[in-house]
């Protein structure tokens, strides 16, 4: 059966120092993985990064938080294949499509899962430049076990908690990720 994986990325440098949008300026530092069928936790380096494609070439679904609009384009220069091809979950997409809002993994995790994150995507960029490699793949595998998480949640109970801005009330957002397990399951 083929894998799924649960991805999540760090760069050398941000947009601030490329310029807004240009996922091809952005370098990566890192990439952070889980895969269910290795039931393990894996990091890999600017240098391994056509150890990923291959993983990613064989993967029936990429499970992220915002992969769509960062992951995805940022890795796409280094892969002869189209990333966007393989079946995807974006925890953030859906919640987006199902409440046209937006939220950080850090709110997501801490109403869902009582923890959140550990630093953040600008924090990640400082600690490449510092050399603070252990730590960045610490940050980084974190938030592969949030995104983790959150998504075994939202399948097992079939929603998730949003907080909504500037009340303590939470929107109950159901999922329905049938149709994309589904064709998971076939190949």
């Amino acid at each position: 059966m083929k894998d799924t994986i649960v991805i999540d990325i760090e760069t050398k440098n941000t947009f601030a120092d490329v310029g807004r949008d240009n996922f091809k300026g952005l370098d990566i530092s890192l990439v952070g993985l889980y895969s269910y069928n290795r039931n393990s936790f894996l990091a890999f380096d600017e240098n391994q990064l056509e150890e990923v494609g291959s993983i990613l070439r064989e993967t029936g679904l990429i499970v992220g938080f915002s992969i769509s609009r960062f992951d995805l384009p940022v890795m796409a220069k280094h892969y002869d294949f189209d990333l966007f091809a393989i079946p995807r979950i974006d925890i953030l997409d859906e919640i987006e499509m199902l409440t046209g809002k937006r939220i950080s993994l850090d709110l997501l995790a801490k109403a869902n899962l009582g923890k959140g994150k550990t630093g953040t995507g600008l924090e990640a960029a400082s600690l490449y430049a510092q050399g603070k490699i252990d730590e960045l793949k610490s940050y980084c595998l974190n938030d592969v076990l949030l995104t983790k998480e959150l998504y075994e949640l939202a399948k097992k109970q079939g929603f998730l908690l949003v907080p909504q801005r500037n009340s303590s009330q939470y929107l109950k957002v159901n999922f329905d990720w049938s149709k994309k397990l589904l064709y998971q399951r076939l190949f």
